[in-house]
């Protein structure tokens, strides 16, 4: 067996169907046993996605794993806080680092991969982009199954969300914050 290098990279306009693949991987795959098989239906629906402002802003990365996206995820400095360009809910509006949080956004690992520092790779990135924007804090908006994770990298629950969607289905989340250091 040999050992893969992980190549960090930004987004592209190109990559777009690649990623949407893998969203609907990590979601179907990692999802399970977090969520009922309705709110994975409905969240791949009317939630999660690529959000094409995400990789126009440049602020959007893949990890590659010989040559094939393992993992996507990134930040903004938009209001938007989740869900990709069919989600309802978004705002284009710019942030002040200043007085707001930036936004991390996004992340999704391909299950083949997960639970291989992939989004651990995909966070320091945003973490240090965020922070050279001159943001000191960073908020998030967790899927179940992504919890775990950012609380190991430093984020604290600040609640729970229940988000309904159109068809009726309500997907359960977390946000959650971090102050740079």
């Amino acid at each position: 067996m040999t050992l893969q290098t992980p190549i960090l990279r930004l987004a592209r306009p190109d990559d777009r169907a690649a990623l949407e693949a893998l969203v609907e991987r990590s979601v179907r795959d990692l999802g399970r046993g977090y969520y009922t098989p309705a709110q994975i239906e409905s969240s791949l629906k009317y939630i999660f996605g690529i959000d094409g402002t995400l990789i126009a802003d440049g602020t959007y990365f893949v990890v590659e794993l010989a040559g094939q996206p393992a993992g996507c995820g990134g930040w903004s400095y938009r209001r938007t806080l989740f869900g990709g360009d069919q989600f309802s809910d978004r705002s284009p509006a710019p942030l002040d680092p200043a007085l707001d949080a930036a936004k991390i956004r996004a992340f999704f690992v391909d299950p083949a991969f997960a639970r291989r520092g992939i989004g651990r790779m995909l966070m320091q990135a945003s973490e240090q982009a965020a922070r050279a924007a001159g943001f000191r804090v960073l908020e998030l908006m967790a899927t179940l199954p992504g919890v775990p994770l950012y609380q190991a990298l430093g984020f604290t629950a600040t609640g729970a969300l229940d988000q309904p969607v159109p068809d009726g289905t309500v997907v359960p989340f977390v946000p959650m914050r971090k102050a740079l250091m």
